[in-house]
């Protein structure tokens, strides 16, 4: 069967949005390549998965709506810069009326190596601000979370603000499609199969 037909068939329109995939990162051409987009790269690779485009704004976040695995997903890209990214979940859970548990953080992760994928089920905001303020907005830390690592500045008195707003290299872009849609495939696993699972498969 060909990949368009079982596209459709997969990510057909949900009418009913069951589970909140939320990509971080920060709006604007100014950080589209930087290492705290990886969020956003990994939205990206979504869409095209998806037959999708996160264009409607909407929570103070582009969203759209798809169907994976069976079950109706809100993808968002909150507009409000990262440490703000909690209020548009908030927004999006309350009309959605869907628990934290069901809410899937995509993000990056300056503790993994360039281009390493991490799952969990829960935990603490590892001083990632986007995660930080989901938690203290959204009613705890019992979400999964999906980690793209974009690795550590090799000096180690370097800022890490700055080190997450600098940009990818060539050679690290290349490696970031990569790994963002094997971000993206990981979000489908635990939708469809759960996060056990996708641990198993990703970690």
């Amino acid at each position: 069967m060909a990949w368009g037909v079982l596209k459709k068939m997969f990510f057909r329109k949900a009418a009913g949005v069951r589970w909140i995939v939320v990509f971080l990162g920060n709006p604007g051409d100014k950080y589209a390549e930087t290492r705290h987009n990886a969020g956003f790269m990994a939205a990206d690779a979504m869409e095209k998965r998806a037959g999708v485009r996160i264009s409607r704004l909407k929570f103070k976040a582009l969203t759209a709506v798809a169907d994976i695995g069976g079950e109706g997903a809100l993808l968002m890209k909150p507009q409000t810069y990262m440490n703000l990214s909690g209020g548009a979940v908030q927004e999006a859970m309350k009309f959605y009326k869907v628990p934290l548990e069901r809410v899937i953080a995509v993000s990056d992760d300056v503790t993994l190596p360039m281009g390493k994928l991490r799952i969990r089920r829960s935990g603490s905001a590892g001083g990632h601000n986007g995660l930080k303020d989901i938690i203290a907005k959204c009613g705890g830390e019992e979400f999964p979370r999906v980690k793209i690592g974009v690795g550590a500045p090799e000096n180690p008195e370097m800022d890490m603000a700055d080190w997450v707003l600098s940009s990818f290299t060539q050679r690290e872009m290349s490696v970031m499609a990569e790994v963002s849609s094997r971000a993206a495939e990981a979000v489908e696993t635990i939708i469809s199969r759960g996060v056990d699972v996708a641990m198993n498969a990703y970690n």
